[in-house]
């Protein structure tokens, strides 16, 4: 048997507490979901993995339908059940029982339910006008286990005819003590906003004292509402900024807990994250831009290429730096660290410097031409997605100075290019551009 096999047996019980017996360590041998794993691993054909399951089910809804089944027996039979739905096979006779176990069941019990309820149902279906009184009376519960369900499945899964039902005692949670309430209730009112934005147009003094909040996982939450609020409506939070930028100031800093950081990089999704959201705000805006400097270049000078999530924070430093108001000092660093992602070795950088180029060349082809020859060079690199994207940077930089030069390039590759899709498109490409810069000089197509 496989160690991933392996692992997974040994993790199953500790994350879905299928025994909940003392020293219990790993799925015992005998146990039907271990059973049935190992079962499914030694299989050598689709056709004999849809028989065995086929069986399963039939076992699992025999059993499920039993008056005699205890609510532990049916928290393993959901299990299963999950188990057949992931590898693709419809149990949705058990889809009734996942609410009956959320509603009537233990702790345990009931955390299994919510989670079958999650993964079986779409927020459209019609079984979960069921759980709607469940959610509500767990909301009230003083057991906080019992509140972080309700709250993630709200934030997952919840029918939007129902949000003013629960909206006032989610509203509660952004006041409760314990920090992972407040947390999970700032992410149920995002989901609100995402699918029901009218329905919460009434709090959002709330969400500033969410981003104020003294715990940084609430603060970290409630960026993700801030990021789609201010792709909507920059204007209206451009008085949010400088918190934002003592936010990144003391992320950057290394002021937050170490279980923000990865690889040693201190917090470097949020890092993305207020960066996303600063470019949003200083967009053509050169007073809001001149507060973000300063921090953009201690970003910038902190996050050295080293590592797979530095090089994605890089990234969106430099497409905030060309996206506000420029600035000259922090445009060069951004060039050399564009410089540098296009001429590594390493092709995962190499097409990120130029995916870099083709954002800052919408924003102003004329940024892009010192690297011009950096980029014709990349059209010599073996990896197929490398060329194609240097040669719609190279259509996207073209001016009646360098047309000659790039469309000579570009007949050079089609001529030994061997794939359709891209001959089509550069075929399409070529013919444009001669049409763009006819014949006039000697600077121009010939």
């Amino acid at each position: 048997m496989s160690d991933v096999v392996e692992k997974t047996l040994t993790a199953l019980p500790g994350l879905l507490s299928l025994d909940s017996q003392p020293g219990s360590a790993k799925l015992s041998s005998t146990s039907k979901l271990g059973t049935l794993i190992r079962s499914i691993t030694e299989l050598t054909s689709k056709h004999e993995e849809e028989k065995l399951i086929q069986c399963e089910l039939v076992s699992i809804k025999e059993q499920i339908s039993s008056p005699n089944t205890s609510m532990r027996q049916m928290k393993e039979l959901m299990v299963r059940g999950i188990y057949c739905e992931m590898l693709g096979y419809e149990a949705s006779f058990s889809y009734i029982h996942a609410i009956k176990l959320a509603q009537q069941g233990t702790v345990l019990e009931k955390r299994v339910g919510y989670l079958a309820v999650s993964l079986f149902l779409n927020e459209s279906h019609e079984l979960l006008l069921l759980l709607v009184n469940t959610v509500l009376k767990d909301l009230q519960s003083t057991n906080l286990i019992e509140v972080c369900m309700a709250l993630t499945v709200v934030s997952q899964i919840f029918p939007k005819d129902m949000i003013p039902a629960i909206l006032p005692l989610v509203e509660e949670k952004l006041n409760h003590p314990k920090e992972i309430i407040r947390r999970k209730a700032v992410l149920a009112l995002y989901k609100f906003y995402l699918i029901a934005p009218n329905q919460v147009q009434h709090i959002h003094n709330k969400f500033r004292k969410a981003l104020c909040d003294r715990d940084p996982g609430v603060m970290t939450a409630s960026l993700h509402i801030y990021l789609q609020l201010i792709q909507e409506n920059p204007e209206a939070y451009k008085d949010l900024t400088v918190s934002f930028v003592t936010i990144l100031k003391q992320v950057v800093g290394g002021k937050l807990p170490m279980d923000f950081n990865y690889h040693s990089v201190p917090a470097p999704w949020l890092q993305i994250q207020l960066l996303r959201i600063l470019s949003l705000l200083g967009k053509n805006d050169q007073s809001t831009s001149e507060i973000m400097y300063e921090v953009l270049d201690e970003s910038l000078r902190r996050a050295e290429m080293n590592h797979n999530i530095t090089y994605a924070i890089l990234y969106e430093c430099v497409k905030c730096i060309y996206t506000i108001h420029p600035k000259s000092e922090l445009l060069e660093k951004a060039a050399k660290c564009i410089g540098n992602f296009v001429l590594s070795p390493k092709i995962n950088l190499k097409y990120l410097g130029l995916k870099a180029l083709t954002y800052v060349v919408q924003q102003d082809p004329k940024l892009a031409l010192q690297h011009q020859m950096t980029i014709i060079e990349c059209l010599d690199h073996p990896d197929l997605i490398i060329k194609r994207e240097t040669l719609e940077l190279l259509f996207r930089i073209t001016n009646d100075q360098n047309v000659t030069v790039i469309v000579e390039k570009m007949l050079e590759f089609l001529r030994m290019n061997k794939d359709d899709y891209t001959t089509i498109d550069l075929v399409g490409k070529v013919a444009e551009l001669a049409e763009k810069y006819p014949y006039e000089n000697d600077s121009a197509l010939c």
